[in-house]
């Protein structure tokens, strides 16, 4: 994981710099990545492609692999508002613990998170992250407390789409997580 780390870490660098990347928050799983960006030149496809490309390339090499590294393209999803971006970021931070990695979001190794509070190097260019230090101890309270699993699908629902969008609740037809509410 340090190795596929690294190659992530320089490669989301590179992508900052070559195509202006702006990186919110990068969380490494064994099998995927979760990735909040944003792209001021309206360019997320040649970032990703970069970006994918690159990655593969050397994950390819350092494992001395003949298959590709990834099964299928990215998922972008557009957040449409400050909320959409909060809870895609606790989802983000919180994907570690909620699979029993980590007893805490700020004690996994392989987050910007854990960078950001000064725990490691942080090669990553990670954007002002005005959502963490408007209150260190305040966010992460609210990153360690356990999600409502049926808003934490609904928010894996809405991170699956074009637009972020709420899934609804069949019964009642009414949105699980409206614009408002937060994980």
């Amino acid at each position: 994981m340090r190795e596929v780390w690294e190659i992530f870490s320089e490669t989301l660098y590179l992508t900052h710099h070559f195509y202006n990347l702006q990186i919110h928050s990068f969380v490494l799983m064994n099998n995927h990545f979760h990735l909040i960006a944003s792209t001021p030149d309206a360019n997320i496809s040649t970032c990703m492609y970069f970006f994918m490309k690159t990655s593969s390339y050397r994950l390819t090499r350092a494992g001395n692999r003949i298959n590709q590294s990834y099964a299928g393209r990215y998922y972008k999803t557009i957040l449409q508002s400050h909320n959409y971006y909060l809870n895609a970021y606790k989802y983000n931070y919180q994907n570690p613990l909620v699979t029993g990695i980590t007893q805490t979001v700020e004690s996994y190794p392989f987050s910007t998170l854990f960078g950001l509070l000064g725990k490691s190097n942080l090669l990553i260019p990670v954007m002002e992250d005005t959502t963490l230090f408007s209150s260190v101890e305040q966010t992460l309270t609210w990153l360690n407390t356990p999600s409502d699993p049926i808003l934490r699908d609904a928010v894996a629902w809405g991170l699956k789409r074009p637009y972020f969008k709420s899934k609804r609740d069949i019964n009642s037809r009414r949105p699980i997580l409206g614009e408002n509410d937060l994980l």
